[in-house]
């Protein structure tokens, strides 16, 4: 798999306090540089190797649909963001639709700020609520993290993608990474059984996200 990586690489990290946007910055040394390209090519490898032999994979509830391995841009250390989980004051439940037509009820709880090519990017961030008793049973704290870009329904898969954060740090002080190198297609982009959340329209990003997973299906 062919990979570009940065030797050096500054990331910007905004805090919001009440009027003031202050800036601060990171800079990846090549040795970082080099091991975050490292990772990102470790976390495709256990997808495909997940998705060809897990009986979990969505693959293999299909008998059907065959596993090729996925495809993926190039990675790209300028798509690697850190941000603070800015949280709402008073986070609202909202519908989210999913793709069989389904509404599911989030808690949009925050969001992070991006910066790319010197411009900020609020992006949400969502959390399961007791209305789904059975993911918020296991993912209580999980932040959910979704997208569409300039890339939705060309290069890449036309409902969106995912991006994994984990579980909400404790620290409100905690820098989050968000990497769009490790965005992902949602089961239902490989197997038409599955219903997936669907981006609103408020979780888009105005430019070009060439990073992460491409379309399965050409």
């Amino acid at each position: 798999m062919k990979i570009f990586y940065l030797t050096a690489f500054v990331i910007s990290i905004f805090y919001f306090p009440a009027c003031q946007k202050q800036v601060s910055q990171i800079k990846l040394s090549s040795t970082d540089s080099l091991k975050v390209v490292n990772e990102i090519s470790q976390f495709r490898t256990e997808r495909d190797s997940f998705f060809q032999y897990s009986s979990d994979s969505p693959f293999k509830k299909d008998s059907t649909v065959h596993f090729s391995k996925l495809k993926y841009f190039d990675a790209d250390l300028s798509f690697y963001f850190q941000s603070k989980l800015q949280r709402y004051d008073n986070p609202e439940t909202v519908i989210v639709l999913g793709t069989k037509g389904e509404e599911r009820k989030q808690l949009k709880y925050g969001y992070f700020i991006l910066n790319y090519h010197g411009n900020a990017y609020k992006m949400n961030v969502y959390k399961f609520t007791h209305y789904d008793k059975k993911r918020y049973g296991l993912y209580k704290d999980n932040l959910s993290f979704w997208f569409r870009d300039k890339t939705t329904g060309k290069e890449t898969y036309n409902v969106g993608r995912y991006v994994e954060i984990g579980d909400e740090n404790p620290d409100p002080e905690h820098i989050y990474t968000i990497d769009l190198n490790r965005a992902y297609n949602p089961y239902c982009a490989y197997n038409s059984a599955y219903s997936c959340a669907v981006p609103r329209d408020e979780d888009y990003l105005d430019f070009e996200v060439y990073a992460g997973e491409k379309k399965y299906h050409d």
